[in-house]
Order: C-alpha cells, then sequence, then structure tokens
C-alpha cells in the first residue's frame, strides 16, 4: 500500500509538525484533502504510513 512509515497513529499535533503547518490549518482541512484518518472514539488520529503516503501523492513532478 504505502511505501514508507508505519501504523503508529499520530495525534493532530503531531501530524501537524511533520506537516510544518499550523494544527488549525490540518483541522479545517484534512477530510477535504483526503487525508485518511481514524477515529478513536470522538478522537481523531493520523496513522504514520497514511501521512507519508499522502505527501508522496502532493509531491509534484517538474
Amino acid at each position: 500500500m504505502s511505501a514508507g512509515g508505519s501504523n503508529v497513529l499520530l495525534t493532530p499535533d503531531q501530524t501537524a509538525e511533520r506537516l510544518a503547518i499550523p494544527k488549525r490549518t490540518l483541522m479545517d482541512s484534512y477530510q477535504r484533502w483526503k487525508l485518511r484518518h481514524v477515529r478513536v472514539g470522538k478522537h481523531i488520529r493520523f496513522r504514520e504510513r497514511d501521512v507519508e503516503s499522502w505527501i508522496d501523492s502532493q509531491t509534484v513532478e517538474p
């Protein structure tokens, strides 16, 4: 499925830090961006491998 990353679940804070964006931007946009996520009760988590895969899919070739 994904070339890198693991099944580790990242919090929104950790995910935003990894993407170098404000948490608010992540929380406002993750569904529109189609960034895969996991619901744990009322909490949102992001699998590390899904974040890495999403980053790869956003890469623009020159």
